[in-house]
């Protein structure tokens, strides 16, 4: 038999990143984490976890941590059909799910907000960008992911979700600065290379994907690191630079002239997907159905 107590530690440190988040969690000590995953590696005959910044999952610590995930889930449904079997209080099963940060901030959010408020579950959202979310389900930290990949993760099913559209914006100010300042250059390879950009983080690709595509070739572009959807926004309102910021968010802005597209005939729409783990439950079923329902009304069609 598998040790369960074991199992949840490391999932946890999987999924915290570090075994003190881990114990913090477990509400136990560094410590019998630590000798919790140590008996584990000695049982399976190897090792379960890198021990880096962040922890990571092996291959065969992955196949763990999706097991013990499917275990709860399935748990929960059979203490909601013999609940003679539930503990006492009311029994909420965590759901890790990866999601991009402009999903999240858009569309995403109430619909697992309504879904959460009816089903037993706890959501554990991890944040990334969309072409990075897929390793979060191959590390075995999630059960599902918004992704930009069409291409599913191993044991996993994908399914379209439709597409989010962004558009290049700025300040009116900062665009009559660096594109409209009367020499005709306008929006091309020389001003964007002068003018500063946004971006989400190192993984963050819009920028360049745009510009890529616009001049057909890549162009080196001074970057502002802004890591947060919200203060992307004000970072562009203020002038700082101008980014992809998803048309969704910043519809008012735009209608009020307080942000203006680059050109206004070039947006960026990038298909995203929805992608789960083929686990024999309903609860992540329900979930699914209510991601994809949600995206339906949200994104273009693709």
């Amino acid at each position: 038999m598998l040790d369960y107590a074991a199992l949840a530690a490391l999932a946890a440190v999987i999924r915290e990143g570090n075994f003190e988040r881990a114990a913090a969690a477990l509400h136990v000590t560094p410590s019998a984490v630590s000798q919790r995953i140590r008996a584990l590696e000695e049982r399976v005959g190897c090792a379960l976890v890198v021990r880096d910044q962040p922890c990571r999952a092996t291959d065969a610590g992955r196949r763990l941590c999706q097991h013990v995930d499917r275990v709860r889930l399935l748990e929960q449904e059979l203490q909601g059909a013999l609940p003679a079997l539930a503990p006492e209080g009311t029994a909420r099963v965590t759901l890790p799910i990866a999601v991009n940060a402009d999903s999240l901030a858009t569309w995403f959010a109430p619909a697992v907000a309504d879904f959460a408020a009816s089903a037993p579950v706890l959501l554990d959202l991890a944040v990334d960008d969309q072409d990075h979310t897929t390793d979060w389900l191959r590390s075995g930290a999630v059960l599902a992911a918004v992704t930009g990949s069409s291409r599913p993760a191993t044991g996993c099913n994908s399914r379209p979700l439709g597409a989010m559209r962004y558009i290049a914006a700025a300040s009116p100010a900062f665009v009559a600065r660096y594109f409209t300042n009367g020499d005709g250059r306008g929006v091309g390879a020389g001003s964007l290379a002068q003018a500063p950009c946004l971006v989400f983080n190192a993984k963050d690709e819009l920028q360049a994907r745009w510009v890529r595509r616009l001049c057909h070739r890549d162009v080196d572009m001074p970057r502002h690191t802004v890591p947060s959807t919200q203060a992307f926004v004000t970072a562009a309102l203020a002038g700082m630079g101008w980014g992809m910021q998803p048309q969704a968010l910043i519809a008012r802005q735009l209608q009020e002239g307080a942000l203006v597209p680059l050109l206004p005939d070039a947006p960026l729409d990038v298909p995203l997907y929805w992608q789960q783990a083929r686990a024999a439950s309903g609860v992540l079923d329900a979930l699914s159905r209510v991601v994809l329902a949600a995206a339906a009304g949200a994104l273009l069609p693709t």
